[in-house]
């Protein structure tokens, strides 16, 4: 998507704000549908930015920026994957009411506690207890039909009709963070935040410093569990139509959709001395061959470094080298070059590297990058992920 009214928001965030211009650069933008300017989710492990560019092209050029800064910090906070179990209109609501006072410029419709009578600084959870209306007889995603006012402290009493209060982003499209582990989350907004924050020379608002430095602390999930959920989440992204099971909303004069069962994957292996280390390949290697065995899965592995030098295909019963000596100098764009000419193609791309050379400028497809411990991720895009044995 191009959309040079966004280009040109990012680049004055980039000199004004660089921690979120950097943070905006690593987002898969696609074009929005719905009637909201801009909406952030992350899909499949991949955090998409939603752009409507001729609602976003209506707004003043402080709004544009107010608008993404919104987006990122929906983002940081990991809003969209806090919500299940919750009504969603009240959960989207006490989100925007939880980072708009920080925010200099929204659209004038925006939503602030004081309007709600309610204290600015709360965290969303505690905004969404003063929302959550036990008289509320509607669906997890509507708000419902009660009939309710609130008393001094912002509590709902029966009697009176709520005024209806709406978000100045799209939040539809945070149904889809359902595809994604709140852990694999986690690792992906992550990497994110630690790229941008030294792109930025560590310059961070400080209305959010505190999470980004708790972001930056050392990861406490293993990097088995992040890759055996990135996995899972690439697997999500395979789906096909079928007439033997009925559609949930059309019933018969739709086919219905399941999930193929084999799953495709593509994994690269930098062959340069910094990667050819016996514990490392072998521990990579048994992973991999655990998560092909534990589901129907085809696993195609690319030995490169400036150039593909071997290339390997095992699924449930077979292995994969764990050594291969290769040397001279790395460029990483040919793994994807491959990605693209496979039929099928892979659901997603896991590549075990130092991260030192030259990357496609834009991702297509969803990328792991498995990353030594002096390994430096060599793009934007991507989940980051590092190998300790």
């Amino acid at each position: 998507m191009s959309n040079l009214t966004l280009e040109n928001a990012i680049v004055r965030l980039l000199k004004r704000r660089p921690f979120y211009g950097q943070f905006l650069l690593g987002l898969r933008r696609e074009k929005g549908s719905a009637g909201y300017a801009v909406g952030v989710t992350i899909r499949d492990g991949v955090p998409i930015l939603s752009v409507n560019p001729d609602s976003y092209d209506s707004e003043l050029s402080e709004v544009q920026e107010g608008l993404l800064e919104h987006c990122v910090k929906h983002l940081v906070h990991l809003h969209m994957l806090r919500r299940k179990g919750r009504n969603h209109h009240d959960w989207d609501l006490a989100c925007d009411l939880a980072i708009n006072p920080t925010i200099a410029h929204l659209p004038a419709d925006a939503v602030y506690p004081r309007k709600l009578a309610l204290e600015e600084g709360r965290a969303a959870e505690e905004y969404y207890a003063r929302l959550a209306n036990p008289f509320d007889t509607g669906s997890m995603e509507g708000h419902g039909a009660g009939n309710a006012a609130r008393d001094s402290e912002g509590k709902v009493e029966a009697g009176e009709e709520e005024p209806r209060q709406q978000t100045v982003d799209d939040h539809t499209i945070w149904d889809d963070a359902d595809s994604t582990p709140l852990r694999l989350a986690e690792e992906v907004v992550r990497g994110m935040v630690r790229d941008a924050f030294l792109k930025a020379d560590g310059e961070v608002p400080a209305d959010i410093r505190e999470i980004v430095e708790g972001m930056l602390r050392p990861s406490p999930i293993p990097w088995r569990q992040v890759l055996r959920q990135f996995v899972a989440a690439a697997g999500r992204t395979g789906r096909t139509t079928t007439w033997l099971k009925e559609h949930r909303r059309f019933a018969h004069i739709t086919p219905g959709i399941r999930k193929k069962r084999r799953l495709n994957l593509l994994v690269g292996i930098d062959v340069s001395d910094s990667t050819n280390i016996a514990e490392l390949r072998e521990t990579f290697a048994r992973e991999l061959i655990r998560i092909s065995r534990g589901r129907e899965a085809q696993i195609t592995v690319l030995y490169a470094n400036s150039r593909i030098q071997r290339i390997e295909s095992f699924g449930r019963m077979s292995g994969v080298a764990e050594i291969y000596h290769g040397g001279g100098f790395t460029d990483l764009r040919p793994v994807f070059d491959h990605a693209r000419t496979m039929h099928p193609l892979p659901a997603a791309v896991i590549y075990l590297t130092d991260g030192i050379g030259p990357v496609p400028e834009k991702m297509d497809f969803p990328t792991l990058w498995v990353l030594t411990r002096e390994g430096e991720k060599p793009a934007p895009w991507g989940v980051e992920m590092r190998l300790e044995v």
